[in-house]
């Protein structure tokens, strides 16, 4: 499997094909995270096409491995923009965010995963809103701690700290609901 920064480079050099392998490893990830700022699929999906057509119009120069943090970062950017428009808050909210769910489980196993998710979901967004954005990235689109900080615009010890607090806070929060570990 080729790398975010093969793909790049093979669509910089004319292979479209490459460039659509990046837009279904990333595009349902994007919608949902850019659904945290816009509470509206429709936007979210327009702004993740929005923010692929823009690399692909402009084909800038990203670094190795910066792929999906340049890509995250040029979403947020939009959606803020769109957001602003629209006269929304700059709050990051991933209560409303409905996680996919594959197919084949059993109905336990999926009930219990699901009261799981509602319960993060809930405790996340009782905590700040920075502290939330940085849990998403870094644990659910599992970006590391300096492709987190491009995307939110702090640096890398302001991620830290924001990590460092929001995971205690989780637990306060999980512990509330009732929830141990998860």
């Amino acid at each position: 499997m080729l790398t975010d920064s093969e793909c790049y480079n093979l669509f910089l050099k004319g292979d479209t094909a490459a460039y659509d392998e990046l837009m279904l490893r990333y595009g349902d990830s994007l919608t949902y995270y850019l659904y945290g700022y816009l509470h509206d699929w429709h936007d979210s999906e327009d702004m993740m096409i929005e923010a692929f057509a823009r690399i692909m119009a402009k084909r800038p120069r990203i670094g190795e491995g910066a792929f999906k943090a340049y890509l995250f970062k040029t979403g947020r950017n939009l959606a803020l923009r769109l957001q602003s428009r629209k006269k929304r808050s700059e709050v990051f909210d991933p209560e409303n965010i409905d996680m996919y769910q594959p197919a084949g489980e059993y109905l336990e196993e999926h009930i219990i995963k699901e009261e799981m998710k509602e319960a993060l979901m809930l405790c996340l967004g009782r905590i700040d809103p920075a502290m939330s954005e940085a849990l998403w990235l870094v644990y659910i689109e599992r970006m590391s701690y300096s492709q987190a900080a491009e995307v939110m615009k702090v640096n890398t010890k302001k991620v830290d700290h924001l990590l460092t607090n929001g995971k205690k806070r989780m637990r306060e929060e999980l512990g509330k609901e009732g929830i141990e570990r998860i």
